[in-house]
């Protein structure tokens, strides 16, 4: 018994450090390549996509001779139901935190001197949030998290991998401490939201639908300012709440709207799916 738990030990080691490596590798090269577009964001949003989707696709070929789709993005009615509850819960909270204050007369929009509204422009932007969000789901709830979710529960895994998830954006421009405590709570909630929805497609539509609703309010996403609507948000309310040149994402606004976003995932309407590499399978 001790043999046999030992070697199962070693082997989720094994193919959670082969997923870790094959995405550290791929965020390289993918990321290196893309950079001569000369845009940011293309190179983030797509690198992070690439190498994410890459080291899932090989590592569930490998060790599970499996498909990409078996990651926990197989699609089917419960998976569009889903995708849209995600969609409605992130941009509804992202909606609520910025209405909220404007109603208040707390915040008010601005016309950016120069900037316009193009539909080019908006398109190029919700493509590459997409992409970014999606990649970012298959890399920290994908593989590695599934495998270590099954061995060693959800308290475990989710909280550990919240915390990598909120470190992961360190280095974002306009960083605070509040900024990182709110993005790892991101992080677990994201963890929450696969634990109840047995697929990606529930933290992806969380993850883009609040990446989506911030820069058509005009405020910063992350640290990054992206126009697209010509308009931003000024605030009249100090940092600790609006949470200054990073966005909303480093206010306490967020704290308090990512608890209430958790208990609207854990009580709505989701369907749970079967979790592919979470079902027990014959050793050997």
């Amino acid at each position: 018994m001790t043999k046999a738990h030992e070697n199962k030990t070693i082997g989720v080691a094994l193919r959670a450090g082969a997923y870790v490596l094959l995405v550290l590798g791929g965020l390289f090269v993918f990321s290196s390549i893309l950079s001569l577009s000369g845009s940011y964001l293309i190179a983030s949003a797509a690198g992070v996509f690439l190498a994410a989707a890459v080291a899932n696709a090989i590592v569930m070929r490998i060790f599970e001779r499996a498909h990409l789709t078996n990651v926990g993005l197989g699609w089917n009615s419960a998976s569009v139901r889903n995708l849209l509850i995600g969609l409605a819960g992130g941009a509804g909270a992202a909606a609520v935190i910025l209405l909220g204050p404007i109603m208040l007369g707390l915040a008010s929009f601005q016309k950016v001197p120069g900037a316009e509204f193009h539909w080019y422009n908006f398109l190029f932007v919700s493509v590459v949030l997409l992409f970014g969000a999606a990649g970012e789901e298959m890399m920290f709830r994908g593989y590695a998290f599934q495998v270590l979710l099954g061995a060693l529960g959800p308290l475990a895994t989710i909280l550990p991998f919240g915390l990598i998830f909120g470190l992961a954006h360190s280095m974002n421009l306009n960083i605070s401490m509040l900024a990182l405590v709110n993005t790892a709570l991101w992080g677990i909630l994201l963890g929450v939201a696969f634990l109840r929805s047995g697929d990606l497609w529930l933290p992806i539509g969380l993850h883009f639908g609040w990446n989506w609703v911030l820069p058509l309010f005009g405020v910063n996403l992350s640290g990054f300012t992206m126009s697209v609507t010509g308009y931003s948000m000024q605030w009249r309310i100090g940092s600790l709440w609006s949470g200054g040149d990073y966005g909303p994402e480093g206010g306490i606004l967020t704290s308090i709207v990512v608890i209430l976003l958790a208990l609207f995932i854990w009580k709505g309407p989701v369907i749970r799916q079967p979790a592919f590499l979470l079902q027990p399978r014959a050793e050997g």
